[in-house]
């Protein structure tokens, strides 16, 4: 008879404490998001993950960093048309798709330098690489004539790519569309100017 009873206490208490340990983990488990980095700093070192784990109050502080896919949009018309290899100026609109690397590595570099706030904002990703990515598309044009630039929009984007290259701090370039292309109208054109007039 004792021992049903010490066999019912101490399976009481096992089941108590896998009670307690699935209601703990139902606590302090943290599911990261679609499109989210879950960065977990611990008294040890710093673990980024893409999925969930365990986030103890107190032993350890966690910050989400948002990595899902943004957009930069470089607009140039008119008398900011960029100018082709054979000096006719084209209005163009291109949209590039960047992200934070999805890579632990990658993460843990953009929140050191960036933020986890900040990441993946639009404004802090238009400061970060507005000019860079615009200086990139301005090279590119001015290699090509204005018609290989209307025909050839495939090397267009692929020479922008290349242009821009891999080393982005811990960003990835995913891809560049081509919105609009156009010749700019004769009427924004200043005939004071050089290139506008030879064009």
């Amino acid at each position: 008879m004792e021992i049903f009873v010490v066999v019912a206490i101490v399976g009481g208490i096992v089941l108590l404490f896998v009670f307690g340990f699935m209601v703990m983990m139902a606590r302090f488990y943290q599911k990261v998001k679609q499109g989210e980095a879950l960065i977990v700093s611990t008294t040890k070192n710093v673990e980024v993950t893409f999925t969930g784990r365990m986030v103890v109050p107190i032993i350890h502080k966690a910050e989400v960093m948002d990595i899902s896919v943004k957009t930069i949009e470089i607009d140039r018309r008119g008398k900011e048309g960029l100018i082709c290899k054979d000096n006719i100026r084209a209005d163009i609109k291109v949209i590039f798709f960047v992200r934070v690397n999805e890579d632990s590595k990658d993460v843990l570099k953009v929140a050191k330098n960036v933020g986890c706030t900040r990441a993946s904002s639009q404004s802090t990703i238009e400061e970060l690489f507005g000019a860079k990515f615009s200086e990139a598309l301005k090279t590119v044009v001015k290699g090509m004539d204005f018609e290989d630039l209307f025909t050839e929009r495939q090397h267009l984007r692929d020479a922008t790519k290349n242009a821009i290259g891999q080393d982005l701090n811990g960003y990835s370039l995913e891809d560049v569309a081509i919105d609009y292309l156009e010749q700019t109208p004769i009427g924004f054109l200043d005939p004071n100017n050089i290139l506008d007039a030879e064009g």
